[in-house]
């Protein structure tokens, strides 16, 4: 799950495809002239200019390498504090501006992703501030424009095992990621963005089932159910809205939703954002469910928690999991509006499956 997001200003941060977009003018600069810039400074799609301090530079045998330390900000990022660098050769004349992974990046292995199979999993917006940077200054130092790029990310397939590439089946290291090259804080736009490739790679390798999970518990436990492959585990979180939308306009067959108790009774209430702090369970109308049990619903009223309102219902014998599952999967329903069989699984804490709608 995202990390708390912290009270007060919060300052904003460099995407890898900055950084990356910054060492390769450096050293694209280096060699064509024999000398690195002592920092360097990029123009952003949307007209921000970062300058970035070097902190690593080599020039050896037509190879140029200029390495930067990416600033996520104050965002939870994998990647804060790790060095992006770019090696840099000129290539055969007419070849353009090519791209390698160099240690740590990885390589696309799956289809459904905005690259080919067997490319650096350098993603078409970093490459595009990298190819722009490389016009302009073949331009303004009259040097060729026919480049080799390498990217790499120091110790970069370690820190890919914490996200989730694997699923996506980028192998060997990180994504190159950024559109705009602006980390926004606690924004989560790269877990959306994974939940929108994970649909892409499943529908690509021809899956006619997916299951979202809120958690690992329940992802487990749909797993084990089903028996389905990593391809088809969405990572959901708290991203019901996320998911929702994307799969609206790009359709599989089948859904399975699974979550604890009270993040599906949020999704029950309309709430497509399930964090804590964007949503709230209102107890009133999980009450109004429990309805046809008048002392029920008193009780549920002044429970202190979505679990604890599950225990007095399991008490006395009323599904209230099964009319949470139900109010889920209508809401989706609404959300997807769409020709999608959907599903909604209830897991308590130990993964045990306490309710069902749909499938």
């Amino acid at each position: 799950m995202p990390a708390r997001k912290p009270d007060g200003n919060l300052k904003r941060g460099w995407t890898t495809g900055a950084c990356a977009t910054a060492a390769t003018a450096a050293a694209y600069e280096a060699l064509v002239t024999g000398a690195f810039p002592e920092a360097v400074t990029i123009t952003l799609p949307r007209g921000d200019e970062p300058t970035f301090e070097l902190v690593r530079t080599g020039l050896d045998n037509g190879r140029a390498t200029a390495a930067v330390i990416k600033d996520a900000g104050d965002d939870p990022d994998v990647t804060h504090g790790a060095e992006v660098s770019v090696s840099l050769r000129f290539g055969a004349a007419g070849t353009g501006v090519t791209f390698r992974a160099g240690e740590g990046v990885g390589t696309v292995t799956l289809p459904g992703l905005p690259l080919p199979v067997g490319e650096p999993a350098i993603n078409p917006s970093p490459r595009k501030m990298m190819t722009g940077v490389i016009e302009d200054l073949s331009r303004r130092l009259n040097g060729p424009g026919d480049v080799e790029i390498t990217v790499a990310i120091k110790d970069g397939e370690r820190l890919a095992e914490k996200t989730m590439n694997g699923r996506l089946g980028i192998r060997g290291g990180l994504s190159v990621l950024g559109t705009t090259g602006i980390v926004i804080p606690y924004s989560c736009a790269s877990w959306i963005h994974s939940i929108h490739r994970g649909i892409d790679v499943a529908r690509a390798g021809g899956l006619r089932h997916i299951a979202a999970a809120t958690g690992s518990t329940s992802e487990a436990a749909v797993k084990a159910l089903y028996d389905l492959p990593d391809m088809a585990l969405i990572d959901m979180g708290d991203f019901a809205g996320g998911l929702l939308k994307y799969l609206r306009r790009h359709p599989l067959p089948r859904l399975t939703i699974a979550g604890g108790f009270g993040k599906l009774a949020k999704l029950a209430q309309g709430n497509l954002d399930l964090h804590s702090a964007r949503s709230s369970l209102d107890m009133n109308k999980l009450a109004a469910l429990a309805a046809d049990d008048a002392a029920l619903a008193e009780r549920i009223k002044t429970a202190n928690t979505g679990m604890e309102a599950l225990t007095l219902a399991q008490a006395v014998g009323v599904a209230l999991a099964d009319r949470v599952a139900q109010g889920a999967r209508e809401v989706a329903l609404a959300a997807l509006a769409g020709d999608v069989a959907v599903e909604v699984l209830v897991f308590d804490r130990q993964g045990q499956r306490a309710g069902r709608a749909g499938g």
